[in-house]
This record gives structure tokens, C-alpha cells and sequence, in this order.
């Protein structure tokens, strides 16, 4: 284990480079602490948390937010139909007529608890990243799943959850050999870094190939130094 600590370094910084960019980023979600990206990024995790490939529930995200469903307000008063509608053309077909009344019923709560703007839900919150999880599975279609996402991801604009590294994610690094608990692997990138190491974890928790990779660009770093 020793040897795999030491190049922890090495491989985190590989992690970085070859898996490191946010599922928002992916969206086209520019996340800072304001109403419609904090939205954007809710809906995003909900489909994320599907069971269904991750590029699917991004390009999917994408779709609704081209078609102006970008804010809660939208999402809840556009129809059935057309959520549908853009959810098929991100090709998201499988779960696209439930998921539709979910979003729908998701837009209606975020707007009725929280006046549509999600800063309020990390008020409630007040820290506490046990309330944080379980105000955002009381929103419908985010799951233990979707608050896993999404917290991942809002870690570096709601830095008092961080770091944020969920069980997908310690699979990731251990995977990578990397140390599996959240506080050391933290401590490897900057505070800004954590959400792009979050989304590179979980993206060598689910793909092999990836891990290898990482392995690869690590190695190889390691014999140009």
C-alpha cells in the first residue's frame, strides 16, 4: 500500500487531467450560488441518478435547458409534452413520460418551499450535511442518488458540505489505490478542485477503462519526472 501512497500524488493529478471535468461543465452548466444554475444543476442530478448512461442524462439536461426550461418557474409550467419532448431528443426515452411528471412535480415544490431558489434549501440546511441530504430527496425524482450528485457537484460553491465524497466516489479510489477516505483525498487538490475530483472518481468507479487510463497517464508522467 505504501507504493500507492506515495505516487497518490501522481495519480490524483492524472485523475484530474484525463477524467476531471464536472457533470454541470458537461451540462453547460456554468455553477456559481445563484437561482438558475443551482436549478439547472437539481434537474441534472435527477437525471443522472436514472439508471441510465451518464452522457444520455447530460445530453438530456442539455436538451431541457435549450428548450428554456431553465429555471423552476419554466419547468413546471411548460407541458407534459414538451418536457417529453426534449428529454427524447437528448435520447433519454427509457424513463422520459415519468420523469417528465417528476420534473414538473419537482419545479412545483422547489417554487413552493423554496421561491424557486435553492439558496433557500442551504439556508434550512445550516451546515448540517445530513439536512442537506434529506431536504433534497424530499424533491421528487432525487433519490439518495440525486443528492449524492448533486452535492458532489455544489461543493465548490457551498464549500460547508465539503469535501463531499460519497461511497461511488471512495470506489473510484480505491479502484485507483488511491487512500479511500474523503479527508486525505481532499487534501491532495485545492478547494475549488473537489468537484472535478469528485466527477473523475465516480467516472473510474463506473469505467474500468478509465481507471486504466489514469494508471497509464500516471506512469508515464511518473517516468518523465
Amino acid at each position: 500500500m505504501a507504493h500507492h501512497q506515495g505516487n497518490g500524488a501522481a495519480t490524483v493529478r492524472a485523475l484530474l487531467d484525463e477524467q476531471g471535468r464536472t457533470y454541470a461543465d458537461e451540462a453547460g452548466i456554468r455553477l456559481k450560488d445563484t437561482p438558475q444554475p443551482l436549478y439547472e444543476l437539481l434537474v441534472l442530478a435527477h437525471l443522472l441518478s436514472a439508471r441510465i448512461r451518464a452522457g444520455i442524462a447530460v445530453a438530456a439536461a442539455r436538451a431541457l435547458f435549450d428548450a428554456g426550461l431553465r429555471d423552476a418557474r419554466r419547468m413546471r409550467d411548460a407541458t407534459w409534452q414538451q418536457r417529453v419532448d426534449a428529454l427524447g431528443e437528448g435520447g433519454y426515452r427509457r424513463y422520459d413520460e415519468r420523469t417528465s411528471a417528476q420534473l414538473g412535480d419537482a419545479a412545483a415544490l422547489v417554487l413552493d418551499r423554496y421561491g424557486g431558489d435553492l439558496r433557500r434549501l442551504r439556508e434550512q440546511a445550516d451546515g448540517d450535511v445530513a439536512a442537506v441530504r434529506s431536504l433534497l430527496q424530499e424533491v421528487p425524482g432525487v433519490g439518495p442518488a440525486g443528492s449524492d450528485i448533486f452535492l458532489r457537484e455544489v461543493q465548490g460553491v457551498w464549500p460547508e458540505f465539503a469535501p463531499y465524497l460519497d461511497r461511488k466516489a471512495l470506489d473510484g479510489a480505491e479502484r485507483l489505490g488511491l487512500p479511500s477516505d474523503p479527508a486525505k483525498l481532499a487534501g491532495q487538490v485545492q478547494a475549488e478542485e473537489l468537484p472535478a475530483l469528485a466527477a473523475a472518481l465516480v467516472r473510474a468507479a463506473l469505467d474500468r477503462d478509465a481507471a486504466e487510463e489514469v494508471h497509464e497517464h500516471a506512469a508515464a508522467a511518473h517516468d518523465h519526472s
